[in-house]
């Protein structure tokens, strides 16, 4: 497990570089990527967030309750949550639906602060996994979100970059906050 990068840190500004070859180092640090993603309760965690320049995120969306059969689930919520959590290797988007939906959102490396963020209610998602597998395919709901979101962390976005001006002010201080290395105001 490693420690989560937090707002202000440079390594959440900078752009991911791609992977050349999955070996047995970045099999490896998918394992972390996933163990440090769980223990901190996260739905997604990008490599950048934890100290390392590389297009690889986690993600681990829950699935419905087995009592209650999915309804209007996308292909890729069908194929990919179920295999939860898993590693993706030079995750990117293909395409987007041209409708948006403005959600509250989170994140690990900005703790205990949330705001509306406006993005795709879809898109198309291409990426490599750990067994060489590559993956495309149209997502929708939380996953797309959190594709999205994860996708921003490793070319240097960071979700209140996306928040209006307006709600950007109201969490100013508590950005500062982190910033300073002093969250929770402590």
């Amino acid at each position: 497990m490693r420690k989560i990068r937090t707002y202000g840190d440079p390594i959440l500004k900078q752009k991911a570089l791609p992977v050349v070859e999955i070996d047995q180092k970045i099999i490896d640090f998918g394992d972390i990527l996933i163990d440090t993603m769980l223990e901190h309760d996260g739905a997604g965690l990008a490599a950048t967030q934890i100290g390392k320049k590389i297009r690889m995120m986690a993600l681990s969306i829950p699935f419905p309750s087995k009592n209650r059969p999915p309804t209007g689930f996308s292909p890729g919520e069908m194929l990919l949550i179920p295999r939860m959590p898993m590693v993706f290797v030079n995750p990117e988007i293909l395409g987007s639906s041209q409708f948006m939906s403005l959600k509250e959102e989170g994140c690990l490396s900005v703790p205990k602060i949330y705001g509306p963020v406006s993005r795709p209610v879809s898109v198309v998602f291409k990426a490599q996994i750990l067994d060489g597998e590559i993956i495309e395919c149209e997502c929708g709901g939380l996953l797309a979100r959190a594709i999205q979101h994860e996708i921003d962390h490793l070319d240097g976005i960071v979700f209140v970059d996306r928040l209006s001006d307006e709600e950007l002010e109201k969490i100013r201080p508590e950005l500062e906050k982190i910033k300073s290395g002093n969250p929770g105001g402590k």
